[in-house]
């Protein structure tokens, strides 16, 4: 399967660019000092969104695609939009969100719909079972997938995340942490601000 056009689309064009929008929107964030305007809340919320498409990024890494992973991957990518939604309500009362950081949003927004779409069209037996039709049966079983992703592979791409992801959000949040004496909310974010 890791020949498929399909896969290969998924490994080495939609994650690495999916990865690089994460970096792109922290520097935006840190641009617009998120440390004195929104604060730690904001960054808690980046994080959240960070663990809710990260759950099923993992699986997709390394337990076989079945109609239970699908069903996590488009829960996980609805529960991620209704934060991303909170995010951005919360952001955009208390800091300037730039026309950069709106367009990068929109990566972040579409790009796991359409990894999502990918694996679907991929594994599209257990889609359909997974709504009742089909001739599979829906699977919900965890396993390890048959056929792993090199393991090259798999240590750059936890590399990358762990470097332009990870650390960085854990740095945001740090940053804003200090940057408030640990309140959540910085004083002035605590009145919308006029529009």
């Amino acid at each position: 399967m890791q020949n498929d056009a399909a896969v290969l689309i998924l490994m080495y064009f939609i994650l690495p660019v999916w990865l690089l929008a994460g970096c792109a929107d922290w520097l935006c964030h840190r641009a617009s000092h998120i440390e004195t305007t929104s604060g730690p809340k904001e960054s808690l919320l980046h994080l959240l969104m960070f663990a809710e498409l990260g759950l099923p990024l993992l699986a997709a890494i390394f337990l076989e695609i079945n109609a239970g992973i699908i069903a996590l991957m488009i829960a996980a990518f609805i529960l991620h939009e209704a934060t991303s939604f909170w995010d951005v309500s919360y952001a955009v009362s208390q800091r300037n969100v730039s026309p950069t950081e709106q367009h990068v949003h929109s990566f972040l927004e579409m790009i796991p719909l359409m990894a999502i779409l990918f694996i679907i069209s991929l594994h599209w037996g257990q889609f359909q079972a997974l709504f009742g039709f089909g001739p599979e049966i829906a699977r919900f079983d965890l396993a390890w997938k048959e056929e792993q992703l090199p393991t090259g592979y798999i240590l750059s791409v936890m590399a990358a995340i762990l470097l332009f992801e990870l650390i960085p959000y854990i740095e945001e949040l740090v940053r804003t942490l200090r940057a408030n004496r640990g309140a959540l909310v910085p004083p002035k974010a605590r009145t919308p601000k006029n529009r």
